[in-house]
């Protein structure tokens, strides 16, 4: 003998459905690329954080950087580029130092940061403000001279910590006042650059074509 199984349909109102649809569409536009990085850039602003544009959009930035309490780098203020992809957060920021830094992990030419957690193991969890106040002060104050990008600093590291503190300190106190990076020049952008040239030129034709009297 067979049996019969009723299976009950719940129904929603239209109007029920429509909201549902709404809420989900609204959650993915704040979850966008564009609305993420202006959540963060003012999230980085509104803890005190000085921010300085470099341009009209807000991908490039400098971002003003104090030397962590309890490490050889207290007192010493940084000026950090900070450069967001089109795929931020999904993909990480580039981090770089703009005044001269003494520390194994960063690039004594050009200030890149060698730093796990933002160059391989990044998530769209962490957000700029766990840059500046967790990821850049753990760097400063627990240098691995075992993946270095400055190999002399690393070296001086474990040959001769106190060498190695002192060498710290002398450029902080060389390179990271607060007139150091008040001092760093704005970058020209190329066309900037190609249009100055392009103005001197067409002095000296216009030098070089003059009539004499």
């Amino acid at each position: 003998m067979s049996e019969t199984i009723l299976v009950k349909k719940t129904y929603f109102p239209l109007s029920q459905q429509t909201k549902k649809k709404k809420k989900k569409k609204k959650k993915a536009s704040m979850s966008s690329p564009s609305k993420r990085r202006e959540m963060d850039l003012m999230k980085l602003m509104m803890s005190d954080y000085k921010v300085e544009m470099i341009n009209d959009g807000m991908q490039e930035f400098y971002v003003e950087f104090n030397g962590p309490k309890e490490s050889l780098y207290h007192g010493g203020v940084w000026k950090i580029r900070v450069e967001l992809p089109d795929a931020y957060p999904y993909k990480s920021p580039s981090i770089g130092f703009v005044n001269k830094i003494y520390h194994p992990n960063v690039d004594e030419m050009s200030g890149s940061v060698c730093l796990d957690v933002i160059n391989q193991n990044w998530s769209p969890m962490f957000d700029l403000v766990n840059v500046f106040e967790v990821f850049l002060p753990q760097l400063l104050l627990y240098p691995n001279a075992s993946d270095p990008l400055n190999g002399e600093a690393a070296a001086l590291l474990m040959r001769d910590g106190t060498a190695y503190d002192q060498r710290v300190k002398e450029y902080c106190e060389k390179y990271a006042k607060p007139e150091d990076i008040g001092a760093i020049p704005e970058e020209k952008s190329s066309d900037e650059e190609l249009s100055e040239e392009d103005y001197n030129s067409d002095d000296d034709d216009l030098v070089a074509g003059k009539a004499d009297p």
